[in-house]
């Protein structure tokens, strides 16, 4: 069993069915759909598979839609690429069609206007650093502070942040269209500075008759003041760790890691851990020791999930990959300590719902139970007693196929259906205890506690726990 969630971006190396049942069985839990390359055709086509295969290995795997967000991007080189050298005099003009070693143009033509003399301008993820001599117009001209190969459409970070792109833009909102369509579990919105950013992509999802829960994707040095606001907007959070690398300082990204992560559990939201963490796995079968300890310390930082991006889109040994994140999560969670009372102390309870999960929580702890089972309608109840380590993994119960799909990512949660639709306590109990034994989850004599909300069937109306032997009720 192993509580961390994988997620895994499908690209060219794992779009086709037999590969994505081989990354199923090797355990992915949710997969991305990058809305920054294909179609709507293609996500569409691609999340039809998902489902479908999805039923067929009788794994539930989540869909995350994740938008483009501002292509703060040089243009195209008429040769493909130029080379830079320290000293080198560079233009980036808005107003430039093709490039070449002298210039190149901008896909964020609002580029001129954000920055001013002595900005540092970094490229490529920060491996070209630019220094801004001067703004006239459309044009930027800068210094070479560090040169290297430059080539089409890399992107572009100002040091310390500060760029006003809009985190929506008009493909962005065709985009979320697109996300309803295919019915996304999640949708990743990139580069939000604030609260409002997420509340506006929640609007225009809702318009559409999406439901999904919205993850913000924290990548820019404005998120990092304005994280709670932009958390309470939200259902969770990703920590980007490559764009925000650039503007913060990498030095700086471990201990924002942590912070970010140890917030969202605080304020019931979810995380996950992502940019290179297999990296080197795109051309070689076995990661590197610095991937396995970074992996491994943000399973012990709390993250609900890790993910995976072009070591299972565009790599050479997507399966692989996931197998190898697989092992080293359960490692790392094996070493994690289960201290439930420390977390309790510091926690305010001021819904019926929200205490009886953690009501649930506190007894399997103490009584050592075999699972939490929760009877949940919206998920809710499960996603709050995953905030939490109590040493015992979480069943969420539900009727909801979305609600099903949606707790994919939830730590240390596994979801399972019931098909009760009436309104009998017992039955559904009964139900619910048959499902478990099924599913092989518990066994005769095992002790479970059950949480499930009276009138059966209200989303967020759980108001009951009960601690069942399993199979008592039968006997008697």
């Amino acid at each position: 069993m192993r509580r961390t969630k994988i997620v895994a971006t499908l690209g060219p190396a794992s779009s086709d069915p037999a590969t994505l049942e081989r990354m199923f069985l090797a355990g992915v839990d949710v997969v991305r759909l990058n809305f920054s390359h294909g179609t709507a055709e293609d996500h569409l086509k691609r999340a039809d598979t998902v489902r479908e295969i999805s039923r067929k290995v009788g794994r539930a795997v989540g869909i995350m839609a994740d938008l483009q967000g501002p292509k703060i991007r040089v243009g195209k080189f008429k040769d493909g690429k130029i080379l830079l050298k320290t000293g080198d005099k560079f233009v980036l003009d808005s107003e430039l069609e093709i490039g070449d070693a002298a210039g190149v143009g901008l896909d964020y033509k609002e580029l001129p206007r954000d920055v001013k003399t002595g900005d540092v301008l970094l490229l490529d993820d920060g491996k070209i650093v630019l220094d801004v001599a001067g703004v006239k117009g459309s044009a930027i001209n800068t210094v070479t502070r560090h040169g290297g190969v430059l080539s089409n459409n890399k992107g572009i970070n100002r040091q310390g942040g500060g760029l006003t792109a809009p985190a929506l833009t008009s493909k962005d909102i065709e985009d979320i269209r697109t996300a309803v369509k295919l019915k996304a579990d999640y949708l990743a919105v990139s580069f939000p500075k604030s609260g409002a950013d997420m509340y506006m992509a929640k609007e225009l999802m809702r318009a559409g008759g999406g439901e999904a829960f919205l993850i913000a994707k924290i990548e820019r040095a404005e998120a990092i003041p304005a994280l709670e606001d932009i958390m309470k907007a939200c259902d969770g959070i990703m920590v980007a760790r490559g764009d925000l690398a650039v503007e913060v300082g990498d030095a700086s990204v471990p201990a924002l890691q942590k912070r970010m992560i140890r917030l969202a559990r605080e304020m019931n939201k979810l995380t996950i851990t992502a940019t290179q963490m297999m990296e080197s796995m795109i051309s070689s079968p076995v990661p590197t020791r610095a991937e396995v300890s970074d992996v491994a310390n943000a399973v012990l930082d709390g993250t609900d999930a890790v993910m995976l991006s072009a070591e299972s889109a565009s790599g050479q040994y997507p399966v692989e990959t996931i197998e190898s994140m697989h092992r080293i999560c359960v490692e790392a969670e094996k070493s994690q300590p289960v201290m439930l009372e420390s977390e309790f102390l510091n926690r305010v309870f001021t819904r019926v719902d929200q205490s009886i999960a953690m009501a649930a929580l506190f007894t399997a702890f103490h009584l050592k139970v075999k699972a939490i089972a929760a009877l949940t309608e919206s998920g809710s109840t499960a996603l709050w007693m995953s905030r939490l380590n109590c040493g015992v993994p979480i069943y969420a119960l539900t009727s909801q196929t979305s609600t099903r799909y949606r707790t994919t990512l939830f730590r240390d949660t596994y979801p399972l259906m019931v098909k009760y639709v009436g309104h009998d306590r017992e039955e559904l109990l009964a139900e619910a205890e048959s499902v478990l034994v099924k599913s092989g989850v518990v066994n005769e004599g095992d002790l479970i506690v059950l949480t499930i909300g009276e009138p059966i069937g209200k989303a967020g109306g759980t108001n009951t726990m009960k601690i069942v032997r399993v199979g008592e009720h039968r006997k008697a």
